[in-house]
């Protein structure tokens, strides 16, 4: 049984759209800034002046026979936690957001790195949600080497797996070391990860040194990447969808290019939103655009690929209307469009902002969107004529085994009240924004995540340490 799904672009405009990345990687080129990275890329036959990259159509053409079509994502015991490929769709928080919106005081403030292991502890229950990112940036701990912290938080805080950021090379060799220390060692690891890295990479046709340096350094270890170049339609690209998306993905070709380079069958995930005119009215980075909705994911099943989408999100500074109604938007499109790892669920204010209970909200959200798209079951027990015959026209199904068989089947929400007013008055006349926010407590109260061994703990904590000491002795 396949889900519901839909596409933005029909295979005749991926065509096109693949066709002029390949023109632009040639006539134009992108700004490669890692010299190692250069050479590479040279040496496969690609034209190099200064940091202008020139990739010939055949090399990627090669690339994109070899890259794999799914990644695979394991919980931290070793189970598998998400396939992601195809139509499957994950969903999972986002990373470093500025301000938390506090669900104890409704108010707008700095986050703590507690906030970030309540965010993990969170994620790590709600039943919807697939997999934890860092979801804010702490304030209290060193800014330069703040993703180092978090990691460490995120890995004794959830079993799921993890999406990780990190600002700088280093960081994201760091968080591989404290992966493979929890794993049992390099090569546990690498056949069973349970954490990936999302590359930022500044623009199609700029690829920054950090992100050149962390793909060729996944693809070496033989981890799974989220290779993420991202453009502005208007500002560093077209303001064309069609043309924003091209030099967009133009940069996506080199980043999967450039890896097969380093290992053929590294594994990469593709963007899965941007690729549209950007807010040029208000000059924000907006994180729910309408004319985005799942044109970046349309190349990403052309291309047969993971896909890192974005859902589950607002521009709203509050739980209001607006960020209802952009959060569930922003879940149906990734969800019918097919976006694999989806992450961001939670964020507000152009991911300035973060919230617990829009997280809890998101979860409701899914678990109704999920029911809802997922296919139907036609046999003979669901067709259940026997039943009907047995009973006929009058009878009641209520106490029938048939009903006791699959009563617990459909989706019945923990969180959104379906009662009458009198009972929604008797159980306190709350509204979901308060019961949301009653959820994120009780579940913070109660919730146990598996711990880390003791000598496992103390040796992540070794490279956090290891890391202040270095980043301290840089600046000294």
């Amino acid at each position: 049984m396949t889900s519901a799904h839909y596409a933005r672009m029909g295979h005749e405009e991926c065509e096109r759209i693949h066709l002029a990345s390949l023109e632009i990687l040639w006539r134009v080129g992108v700004e490669v800034h890692d010299e190692k990275a250069r050479t590479l890329l040279a040496k496969a036959g690609a034209k190099v002046d200064g940091t202008r990259v020139r990739l010939p159509g055949h090399l990627v053409e090669k690339a994109l026979l070899t890259v794999p079509k799914r990644i695979t994502l394991y919980d931290r015991n070793g189970k598998v936690a998400m396939r992601a490929g195809g139509y499957n769709s994950h969903f999972g928080g986002g990373s470093d957001c500025l301000n938390i919106l506090d669900h104890r005081t409704g108010q707008r403030r700095k986050p703590t790195l507690q906030d970030v292991k309540e965010a993990s502890i969170l994620m790590d229950a709600l039943p919807e949600i697939d997999f934890v990112m860092s979801a804010f940036l702490p304030e209290e701990v060193d800014q330069r080497i703040y993703d180092r912290y978090q990691m460490e938080v995120m890995l004794n805080n959830t079993t799921k797996p993890i999406v990780f950021v990190a600002p700088d090379f280093e960081g994201c060799v760091a968080a591989v070391e404290m992966c493979e220390i929890v794993a049992g060692g390099a090569e546990s690891f690498q056949r069973k990860p349970f954490a990936t890295c999302y590359i930022n990479v500044t623009s199609g046709l700029v690829a920054n040194i950090e992100a050149t340096q962390k793909c060729m350094y996944l693809a070496e270890k033989g981890l799974p990447q989220l290779y993420i170049p991202l453009n502005a339609g208007g500002v560093n690209s077209p303001v064309t969808t069609a043309g924003c998306l091209a030099s967009m993905n133009a940069g996506t070709l080199l980043g999967i290019t450039l890896s097969q380079l380093v290992s053929e069958g590294a594994a990469v995930a593709v963007p899965g939103w941007n690729g549209g005119p950007y807010n040029l009215k208000t000059m924000v980075g907006n994180y729910v655009l309408a004319d985005e909705q799942g044109v970046a994911t349309s190349m990403g099943k052309y291309y047969d690929l993971p896909v890192f989408g974005l859902g589950g999100s607002t521009d709203s500074k509050i739980l209001d209307q607006q960020c209802s109604f952009e959060a569930t938007i922003s879940l149906v499109t990734a969800l019918l469009h097919g976006a694999n790892i989806v992450h961001d669920v939670g964020f507000m204010d152009a991911g300035l902002q973060g919230s617990l209970q829009l997280i809890v909200l998101c979860n409701e959200y899914l678990g109704f969107l999920r029911a809802a798209t997922k296919g139907v079951l036609v046999d003979d027990e669901t067709l259940a004529i026997d039943v009907i015959e047995e009973l006929g026209p009058t009878g009641s199904y209520l106490s029938h085994p048939h009903t006791m068989r699959h009563y617990k089947e459909p989706f019945y929400s923990k969180l959104i009240d379906k009662n009458p007013h009198s009972v929604w008055l008797k159980r306190g006349g709350t509204s979901m924004e308060a019961r949301a926010a009653q959820t994120v407590d009780e579940i913070l109260q109660s919730h146990q995540v598996e711990p880390l061994p003791p000598s496992i703990q103390k040796d992540i904590r070794r490279i956090v340490e290891r890391e202040q000491e270095w980043i301290n002795s840089r600046s000294s």
